[in-house]
């Protein structure tokens, strides 16, 4: 029998949809001592007495100067083993300043909260990111000694403005990178030179801090680490923290039509399915893979539950306003949430407290990203963890042979830091931030030496290569979307602002006559001004949701390369890619039929790659 304390699900895996159930033995955990050199103060605010072995090989890796990657799996404690060198450095010295870094401001926050737990000596650890009012900043960066922040921020908001961090940069002993992992593609490419700028400023004020990589289990955490950071790197990746015992399920939703394929809607099983978890007690959280399928989980659940209940599940996705991230926050960590349906902004090592149950709607891409989620699952015991599949056709090779995802390896995290789209835009802030000579490219790269002789806007003088442009550069391109700009999402009788859309999304997501899900509540866009960037929206309390039809059209720009391969030939080039919201469709919430289509002229937008 399968409990969460005295509470079952064996009930609910039965019937035709279980393709695969089995159970996952517990492990004891391997500790050590705490470190003799710990600083005593220290010593006396922990409240243990011993470390996992992964943690003692992390401080002890630090204490040796190097800089290091810690891969290690979901709730294994990565947070302490960072923070132990950090908070005994600043413990010795008050002045020394620790930069952490953080992929979401969620993750920052939570950080921030259990340092503050923590009383250690002589820490004043703040968070400096969009949210930081103006009249905190330069508070900040007086006097506090912990900074945690994102990449964002250290792109646009400290780098092109270092003379103001002088103090920060001259004392900056660490730089921790959390959930590393994450940082691989475009945005890791973009990172990766962030931080190699950093490097450089911290040397220009006489810094070399240590760099410290907290990451997921991935195949390559040595050349992540290089990758990023541009450093050598000791790889600890034996993780000794005990694992509950736990359940895991295949789902594969009702098969409707055998002839087309067509099965249950894999919405409408995730919240059959939290609904039935929820009302027994099972703190239960349901990753999907966008914002709009989170939102629609959440809806669909709360509409099979009883009322008390259903107060005590809520979504979470990005594009919230920053009081209602920090509310939904504030309800998870204190328990007072149930049940939560989320995109993968809570898939990274925000501490939501103590759950049973993980269900992912769709596999998420990878191995690395499905164990994270099911990771959250059985913090307090025997735990169940869900793949629901969706018609993907990977989804659905995996419910037939499961012990090929089961069983398969994580993936490797791969990134380019040098590839010209990506390095240009860096090496015009490094020329902006200093000179850029032939000293730099021990931080910078050869590659960014090479490029900035062939940057029209770079000027090079007897000090290296500078800026010549106007404004500053790093202000003209984003680390995570291809633009910078933002929808608003107004009440059109209240005037308040919900959220905010990227412009890549707002054609899909808040066109004229879109249902506009957030927090649970509906509301229909009345119109969408392409100007002033704002959609306006009333309550709406329909029965169907809007799904955008878009057309995407690939054209090549040039053939760089090309190579026979497998029988095949295969080219390399430059591709643009054009895409262009046509219609959308009107879709029942009771059975996600189709209702109608309905025509839209929205603006193409276009990238080239």
């Amino acid at each position: 029998m399968t409990t969460a304390g005295a509470v079952t699900w064996d009930d609910l895996l039965e019937g035709e949809e279980l393709a695969h159930v089995e159970t996952v033995a517990a492990v004891d955990p391997r500790v050590a001592p705490l470190p003799e050199a710990l600083h005593p103060r220290l010593r006396d605010v922990l409240p243990f007495d011993g470390l996992y072995e992964h943690q003692r090989e992390t401080w002890d890796v630090a204490a040796r100067g190097e800089n290091l990657i810690l891969a290690t799996g979901t709730a294994s404690g990565k947070s302490l083993a960072f923070n132990l060198p950090v908070l005994d450095a600043i413990a010795r010295e008050p002045k020394e300043r620790a930069l952490y870094l953080y992929p979401t401001k969620a993750l920052a926050q939570d950080q921030a909260r259990a340092l503050a737990e923590l009383h250690a000596p002589n820490v004043r650890a703040a968070i400096y990111d969009g949210d930081t009012p103006g009249e905190r900043r330069w508070q900040i960066r007086r006097w506090a000694n912990v900074i945690l922040t994102n990449p964002d921020m250290l792109h646009v908001g400290v780098l092109p403005h270092h003379d103001r961090w002088a103090d920060v940069l001259h004392n900056l002993r660490y730089i921790v990178v959390d959930e590393a992992h994450v940082y691989r593609g475009v945005f890791g490419s973009h990172v990766g030179n962030v931080l190699r700028r950093l490097r450089r400023l911290a040397g220009v004020y006489g810094a070399s801090p240590q760099l410290v990589f907290a990451s997921a289990t991935i195949a390559n955490p040595g050349e992540l680490a290089a990758a990023l950071g541009g450093v050598e790197a000791t790889v600890v990746d034996q993780d000794a923290a005990p694992r509950a015992e736990r359940t895991i399920a295949l789902w594969n939703p009702e098969l409707l039509d055998a002839e087309l394929g067509l099965r249950a809607s894999p919405l409408g099983e995730a919240s059959r399915l939290m609904a039935a978890l929820v009302s027994r007690g099972l703190r239960t959280i349901c990753f999907a893979k966008s914002r709009k399928a989170a939102e629609l989980i959440h809806k669909f659940t709360v509409d099979r539950v009883d009322s008390e209940t259903g107060k005590r599940l809520a979504p979470y996705r990005a594009g919230y306003t920053p009081a209602q991230r920090r509310d939904i926050e504030r309800r998870l960590v204190e328990g007072e949430l149930l049940g939560v349906s989320a995109t993968d902004a809570l898939e990274l090592g925000i501490d939501i407290g103590l759950l049973d149950c993980a269900i992912s709607v769709g596999f998420p891409g990878t191995v690395a990203s499905l164990r994270q989620q099911w990771g959250r699952a059985g913090r307090r015991g025997h735990g169940l963890a869900v793949l629901i599949a969706s018609e993907d056709a990977l989804d659905q090779y995996f419910m037939r042979e499961p012990e090929t995802l089961l069983q398969r390896r994580v993936e490797a995290a791969i990134l380019d830091q040098a590839n010209p789209r990506v390095l240009d835009g860096h090496v015009r802030a490094a020329a902006f931030e200093a000179p850029v000579d032939d000293a730099d490219r021990a931080t910078l790269g050869d590659e960014a030496l090479e490029r900035a002789a062939l940057l029209p806007d770079l000027k090079h003088t007897k000090s290296g290569y500078v800026w010549a442009g106007k404004d500053y550069p790093a202000g003209k391109f984003g680390l995570r979307s291809t633009t910078p700009d933002t929808f608003a999402v107004v009440e059109a009788q209240s005037g308040t602002v919900l959220g905010i859309v990227e412009r890549e999304r707002a054609y899909s997501t808040v066109h004229e006559g879109a249902v506009y899900l957030h927090l649970g509540e509906s509301y229909l866009v009345r119109e969408l001004d392409l100007q002033v960037r704002t959609a306006v929206v009333t309550p709406y309390k329909g029965d169907y949701y809007t799904q955008a039809k878009t057309d995407t059209n690939t054209a090549i720009e040039e053939t760089l390369r090309t190579e026979r391969r497998c029988g095949l030939d295969l080219s390399f080039g430059r591709i643009s890619v054009t895409e262009q919201v046509v219609a959308y469709k009107k879709k029942s919430i009771r059975d996600q039929s189709t209702l109608e289509t309905v025509d839209l002229y929205l603006p193409e937008t276009s990238f080239e790659t």
